[in-house]
C-alpha cells in the first residue's frame, strides 16, 4: 500500500526543530493515520525508536507502577524488552494508544522537565478518558489534532501538485471563474472525494484499484468499530446513550431543521440523562458539533447556544457507509446526489471547515425567516455562509447582507454547483473549493488593506 502524503508530515518535523518542544499528544478518531505517519516520521528523523502500544502490549502499563521518574521508567521498559535503547538526544519513545494508560501522562512532566528523550503520545480520546489526561499532564504537553484525509491531502493522493492547488486559490482570489476542463475535473474529483471520505485503508484502495468496488465494507466495518469503541470506553448507562445518539445522527440529517433533538432519540428521554454523550462522541472524533448562534455577530465564541445544535459526522464517506444500501449503490454506480443531497453537502461543507480549523456555528431567527448553515469570519466582519444543494434563491443570504440588522456582516459567501463568481453582495464558490477558503480569507484581507 503506498503511503498517503499528510499534513501533519510538516507539523511533527517543525516540532522535532523547536527547540522548546514539549511532549506532544496526537488525538484523534481511530483509523485516521496517526500512527502510520508518527511511525513515518520516526524512521525518517531519528536514529534511535522506542514504540510502545499499550492496547496490544498491556504489561507496558507496568512501567510506572514505581513512579514517574523518567529513569525509573526507562529501566521498567528495559525489564519488559532489554532490545530497547534510550540514547539522549537521539530517541524518539512513541507510546500509542494513549487513552488504555492514563498513568503515561503524568510522565509527561517528568520528560518534559528531563529534556532528554522525544515523546509523543497517540492515541484515539474517548470521553472522560481524555479529561484525565488534561488534567494529569497540563503544562507540560502539546496537542494535535488530526482528521481523516481532507480535500487537499485527497487531491495530493490522486497526484496533484500543490502549485495546481495554488492555482485554484489564485483564481479565487482574482473571482476569476475556472475553466470548463478545470472546474468538470475537480468537481469529478471532489465526487469521489465525497464517496470515498477521507480514511486512509479506503483512500488507498480507491487510488490504488480506481474503482468504489469493496470501499462500502470497509466503511460499514469502521462503524462498527466504532460501535465497538463507545462499548469499550464508556461505562454503565452511557454506554447504551451514546449508542443512541451516534445510531441517530443519519436520521436528524435527514431532517428538514437538522436540529438534534434528545426528546427524538428515545422515548421519554431527558436532557440531563444525556449530559456528556455528545462530549463524548466529539472528543472520540466521531462527530463535528455545529451551534446555534443567539445573535449573528461577533465574537462567535460568546454568542451560541450551547443546547441547541446540530451534529455532523466526522468523516463524509462514513455519513454515506450509514445510509440505506440502495442510496450508497446509488451514490457509487451513478454518482446521482439527488437523494439526501442535502445532508450529505453540509456535512462535508462543515467537516472541510473543521478541518480548516473553524468551529461550526449555525443560525435560525425565531420567526423561521432566515437560516444560514455556518458562518467564518475575516479580520473584521462576519460571513455567512449559504450552502445550496440546488441552485436555487438564497433569500436568507441576501436578507442577512442587506439587513441593518446585522452591523459585523458586510459580504456572505454561497457554496453550490457552480463557478467563481461575485455578484456585489456574495461570493460564489464550488463545494469543492471549501478547503482554501481560510487561505482565501487570510489573503484577501492582506490584499485589502494594501
Amino acid at each position: 500500500m503506498v503511503r498517503l502524503k499528510r499534513k501533519i508530515d510538516k507539523f511533527l518535523v517543525e516540532w522535532k526543530n523547536d527547540k522548546n518542544k514539549l511532549p506532544l499528544i496526537v488525538k484523534g478518531a481511530r483509523q485516521i493515520g496517526k500512527t502510520d505517519a508518527i511511525e513515518n516520521f520516526a524512521k525518517l528523523n531519528y536514529k534511535n525508536i522506542v514504540e510502545i502500544n499499550f492496547a496490544l502490549e498491556p504489561e507496558y502499563k507496568t512501567i510506572f507502577d514505581n513512579g514517574f521518574n523518567v529513569d525509573t521508567i526507562l529501566k521498567n521498559i528495559s525489564l519488559i524488552n532489554n532490545n530497547y535503547k534510550f540514547i539522549p538526544n537521539e530517541t524518539l519513545i512513541f507510546f500509542d494508544e494513549l487513552q488504555d494508560c492514563i498513568n503515561c501522562a503524568t510522565s509527561l512532566k517528568a520528560f518534559n522537565i528531563d529534556g532528554q528523550y522525544d515523546v509523543i503520545c497517540s492515541g484515539s480520546m474517548m470521553g472522560i478518558n481524555y479529561s484525565k489526561i488534561e488534567s494529569n499532564s497540563v503544562g507540560n504537553k502539546q496537542d494535535y489534532e488530526m482528521y481523516s484525509l481532507d480535500f487537499e491531502e485527497f487531491l495530493w493522493a490522486k497526484g496533484y501538485s500543490d502549485e495546481q492547488i495554488d492555482d485554484l486559490l489564485d483564481h479565487m482570489l482574482k473571482c476569476e471563474p475556472l475553466t470548463k476542463t478545470g472546474y468538470d475535473m475537480m468537481n469529478e474529483n471532489f465526487k469521489d472525494y465525497m464517496i470515498t471520505g477521507g480514511m486512509p485503508a479506503i483512500v488507498s484502495r480507491f487510488i490504488e484499484n480506481k474503482t468504489f468496488s469493496g470501499l462500502l465494507s470497509i466503511q460499514k466495518q469502521i462503524l462498527l468499530d466504532y460501535k465497538e469503541d463507545i462499548t469499550k470506553y464508556a461505562t454503565g448507562l452511557d454506554q447504551t446513550r451514546i449508542l443512541n445518539v451516534y445510531n441517530k445522527i443519519p436520521v436528524f440529517l435527514g431532517n428538514e431543521n437538522k436540529k438534534f433533538q434528545i426528546s427524538k432519540v428515545e422515548n421519554g428521554a431527558r436532557s440531563r440523562e444525556y449530559l456528556g454523550t455528545i462530549d463524548w462522541l466529539n472528543n472520540a472524533g466521531i462527530i463535528n458539533i455545529c451551534y446555534c448562534l443567539e445573535q449573528p455577530s461577533l465574537p462567535l465564541k460568546g454568542n451560541y447556544n450551547p443546547d441547541n445544535y446540530r451534529i455532523y459526522f466526522r468523516d463524509t464517506g462514513l455519513l454515506i457507509g450509514s445510509l440505506d444500501e440502495e442510496v450508497q449503490d446509488d451514490l457509487r454506480k451513478n454518482k446521482n446526489f439527488n437523494t439526501y443531497k442535502g445532508a450529505i453537502y453540509e456535512n462535508i461543507v462543515g467537516d472541510m471547515l473543521v478541518k480548516e480549523g473553524y468551529s461550526l456555528y449555525f443560525y435560525k431567527n425565531e420567526k423561521g425567516t432566515i437560516e444560514m448553515d455556518f458562518f467564518v469570519r475575516d479580520a473584521d466582519s462576519l460571513i455567512p455562509i449559504e450552502v445550496k444543494a440546488n441552485d436555487n434563491s438564497t433569500v436568507s443570504l441576501n436578507n442577512m447582507i442587506d439587513s441593518k440588522s446585522y452591523q459585523d456582516i458586510k459580504y456572505g459567501i454561497k457554496l453550490c454547483n457552480k463557478n467563481i463568481g461575485f455578484n456585489g453582495k456574495f461570493y460564489t464558490f464550488p463545494y469543492f473549493l471549501t478547503f482554501l477558503l481560510k487561505r482565501y480569507l487570510r489573503e484577501k484581507g492582506k490584499n485589502d488593506n494594501v
